[in-house]
């Protein structure tokens, strides 16, 4: 059954996905966003009220990828981050409950656990699901909290089916850290990230549609959206002093995989994003994974999907900032 349904941020990486995914399973799509794009049918602000209220016209759900990221908090003001990703987000979520649309799926992130994710130097590894209180931060994770939040409030009082999906990282773009793209190739970094906080943009649309199906039914839940780990909490005092030990114990290839790249796992991880609970209650079967990745070395493929070959990278300023 055809559904038209608004995606915010369609300009953006994980909005194209969104556009892209949504409409080769044959729905109608309205996508907004402040910049024109293949994908953008409706230029402007999602905090421009009126203009949202006319976007949500005959619209049954919505994804909401809009937003201020991380590496904006260097070139924004915290107000700004304020007016998109809380402002913006009420916006849309009251228009959206007053046009009794039927599933609105969030996008949050997992940087929204913020200093959560950093246990202490004689700590084990973080095991990170759902119930882990976040401590934002940067004004991006405490925008993205209060988002969430908000998310919460308007399904209560308005009961309004809404969906909160905490993506780990699915950007190509190089890690934000100089010390880790000045020690690992691109592609190494990426692989490695596979274990514990990195999921394939393909994978990351599945689980929106299939949130966006699920929300009636479900009502209000938040979803962590990662690779699925091949980790458990017994490995975590050792993932975190010998990672290279704990991998090569789970994948006995790793090693010579990893040698005929010129690649290096890193010598410790210190937190692992757990994605069970989107698995059990979303029906969401991610596909992109170490294992995935180490196959795909061997056989000389592109680990990535083709949806991530066919976006590529965007970055997230309109002109180049250091």
């Amino acid at each position: 059954m055809t559904e038209k349904i608004l995606v915010t941020g369609s300009a953006g990486h994980l909005g194209e996905a969104l556009v892209r995914d949504l409409q080769s399973h044959g729905h109608d799509v309205v996508g907004l966003d402040m910049l024109e794009s293949p994908f953008t049918t409706v230029t402007g602000s999602i905090a421009d009220r009126d203009l949202v209220r006319r976007c949500l016209d005959d619209v049954t759900g919505v994804l909401h990828a809009a937003t201020l990221h991380k590496p904006h908090v260097g070139s924004h003001e915290r107000q700004d981050f304020v007016d998109t990703n809380i402002t913006g987000t009420l916006t849309l979520l009251e228009e959206a409950a007053a046009a009794k649309v039927t599933s609105f799926v969030f996008t949050s992130t997992t940087s929204a656990f913020g200093r959560a994710l950093s246990p202490g130097p004689n700590e084990q590894a973080a095991w990170i699901t759902e119930d882990v209180t976040p401590v934002p931060r940067n004004i991006y994770g405490v925008t993205k909290t209060a988002a969430e939040n908000i998310c919460e409030l308007i399904h209560r009082d308005y009961g309004l089916p809404t969906i909160i999906l905490r993506t780990s990282r699915f950007f190509p773009e190089g890690d934000d850290r100089d010390e880790v793209r000045l020690s690992y190739p691109d592609a190494n970094v990426k692989a490695n990230e596979f274990l514990y906080r990195r999921v394939d943009i393909q994978d990351a649309a599945d689980a929106h549609r299939l949130a966006l199906a699920r929300a009636p039914e479900i009502g209000f839940g938040r979803y962590i959206i990662s690779a699925t780990t091949p980790f458990t909490r017994k490995d975590l005092a050792e993932l975190r002093q010998d990672a290279p030990a704990t991998v090569a114990r789970l994948f006995p290839d790793q090693p010579d995989v990893y040698a005929s790249k010129g690649w290096t796992m890193f010598p410790g991880i210190d937190r692992v994003y757990v994605n069970t609970r989107a698995r059990t209650e979303l029906g969401w079967t991610p596909k992109y994974d170490f294992r995935h990745v180490l196959d795909s070395v061997k056989t000389g493929e592109d680990p990535r999907s083709p949806l991530a070959n066919e976006i590529g990278a965007k970055g997230y300023h309109a002109a180049t900032y250091s």
